[in-house]
């Protein structure tokens, strides 16, 4: 699998890699794999610095080729099509992956994903400054090495407004310890040099889920997305906001395993 990729595997039949957001883990894919695992082989890596997988400790900014280099390694010795879903940061990668695996990808599902540079590229300029606003957040607290004052104001913009306070002490410990990873996502989703070719496959049947009332940047991530690649599927979910696929399992797990069946 992958020599210092830690990864969860369940399953057999056509392989299918689930790729988890930020501050999270591949545990968040319980649901989905409990549907999959019947009629696929499923494949959930903990991005660097999750679980066992190694931080990422190169002494450059963080890209994106970086985290799809974990699929490639759990894809070593996988010689069928495979499916590639992938839920916020998890879905940069999961685009990132699939430009790279070229005819080897079958399928391609992003839930609200956040290659959010691409704003900049097309002169979004208020969303991607609202993005860089939070990522200089992070990434300042992260240097201070303060990373419980980094924790609320994440957790509020994409859990929704008030969740830190209604967190108990144990969840918030949680998620203050799986935040370091997020210093070094924010440079391979902001990178300046990012084009919609390095990020975009073409000729893959890709399905894009989001809730419209979801943040700013997300929501005109999806619009670009919708304007660069017509041919790309779109759908929307009622509720659930940006971590619709932990909190609304139920509403995510039979939009992305109906895509997966009709691809």
């Amino acid at each position: 699998m992958g020599t210092g990729v830690d990864v969860l595997e369940a399953g057999a039949g056509p392989p299918v890699v689930l790729l988890h957001s930020s501050v999270s883990g591949n545990r968040q894919w319980t649901a989905l794999v409990n549907d999959l695992r019947d009629r696929h082989r499923v494949l959930a890596p903990n991005l660097l610095g999750y679980g066992a997988t190694p931080p990422f400790a190169e002494p450059r900014p963080q890209r994106l080729a970086d985290q799809a280099a974990l699929v490639h390694a759990v894809l070593d010795g996988v010689d069928e099509p495979v499916a590639l879903v992938g839920h916020s940061f998890g879905g940069a990668v999961a685009m990132r992956a699939a430009v790279e695996l070229g005819d080897r990808v079958r399928a391609l599902v992003l839930l609200e994903p956040n290659p959010v540079a691409l704003l900049d590229r097309v002169g979004r300029r208020d969303a991607f400054a609202e993005a860089c606003a939070l990522r200089d957040h992070v990434q300042r607290h992260g240097t201070a090495g303060t990373w419980a004052d980094a924790a609320p104001r994440f957790a509020d913009y994409w859990l929704g407004d008030g969740s830190w306070d209604a967190m108990p002490d144990s969840r918030r410990a949680a998620f203050v310890a799986a935040l370091p990873p997020n210093r070094h996502e924010w440079d391979a989703v902001t990178d300046p040099e990012m084009t919609v070719d390095d990020v975009a496959p073409q000729g893959v049947p890709t399905l894009v889920v989001h809730d419209p009332a979801t943040r700013r940047p997300i929501r005109e991530v999806v619009e670009v997305l919708a304007a660069v690649r017509p041919d790309w599927r779109f759908a929307t979910l009622p509720e659930g906001g940006h971590m619709a696929p932990l909190v609304r399992p139920d509403l995510v797990t039979p939009v992305v395993t109906s895509f997966l069946a009709a691809s």
